[in-house]
């Protein structure tokens, strides 16, 4: 795997930025030339206005799931003991608190990057690797830090909502900030060597997948717009550190789900 460098980091940096601006101000700047509504044409939601081609790709990451990744995530419930399932989530809980620190130094936020410090050093040291959340009994409880949210934290848009295949749920703010985390900044991640990190990638992905399955049980009605509405609430939440606002996401028919796993 590719090591981090300074100046892939200098080169990345600005172009991150740069699309998440022109991706967020898209629909701001579309509108300053708007087209006439033909009568009787169906209300946009400004939250989604791709939601017909949304929808298809929905569809297609559903039509996956169901034939593939969830049949092994169910099985891997079956077989993995409890215990062994918590251990492998802190295992990899673990390995983001690099990506915590570091977006809690580009947004300022003292307190949370020795937060994720110090929980990256208990768990390494004392939690066998990462294996036991020691962090969490010392009253260091995770605070997650993205480079979406960093994007947020400096007035970036999140843009409108996107499906995109295999990634799920997303918005070009939260997509730039993935590529930034995954590419420009430091990660444990970069001292896994292939084909090792393909593996420990496969383990990571059916470990997220089989921890969402008991969450299904909370959908209800719209499944599209259930999974819409929880992970833009759930991100707006995020933004705010946990301040709760009017939330301009929610339609009548779904409560407030910001499921942690989104």
């Amino acid at each position: 795997m590719t090591k981090f460098s300074p100046r892939g980091w200098l080169v990345a940096m600005p172009l991150t930025v740069m699309l998440a601006v022109i991706f967020s101000t898209a629909p701001a700047l579309a509108q300053n030339a708007p087209e006439p509504v033909p009568e009787g044409a169906p209300t946009v939601n400004p939250q989604d206005p791709y939601e017909n081609w949304n929808r298809k790709v929905y569809r297609f990451n559903d039509t996956i799931d169901r034939w593939a990744l969830k049949p092994v995530a169910k099985t891997y419930r079956t077989v993995v003991p409890d215990f062994a399932d918590r251990a492998i989530t802190n295992f990899f809980n673990n390995l983001s608190e690099i990506r915590n620190f570091t977006n809690s130094v580009l947004q300022l936020k003292g307190e949370s990057a020795v937060v994720a410090f110090g929980r990256f050093t208990y768990n390494t040291v004392f939690g066998l690797g990462g294996l036991f959340d020691v962090a969490t009994a010392f009253d260091l409880p995770e605070r997650p830090e993205d480079f979406g949210q960093t994007l947020g934290y400096w007035g970036a848009g999140s843009g409108p909502y996107l499906m995109l295949p295999f990634l799920g749920p997303s918005s070009p703010r939260h997509l730039t900030g993935l590529g930034a985390d995954g590419f420009a900044f430091p990660s444990a991640w970069d001292e896994v060597h292939s084909p090792e990190t393909y593996y420990a990638r496969g383990l990571q992905v059916v470990d997220k997948r089989a921890d969402l399955i008991p969450a299904e049980g909370f959908i209800s009605g719209d499944a599209y717009t259930f999974v819409r509405n929880a992970f833009l609430q759930r991100r707006e939440f995020l933004i705010n550190d946990g301040k709760v606002t009017k939330d301009p996401f929610a339609s009548d028919d779904n409560d407030d789900l910001m499921l942690d796993d989104f």
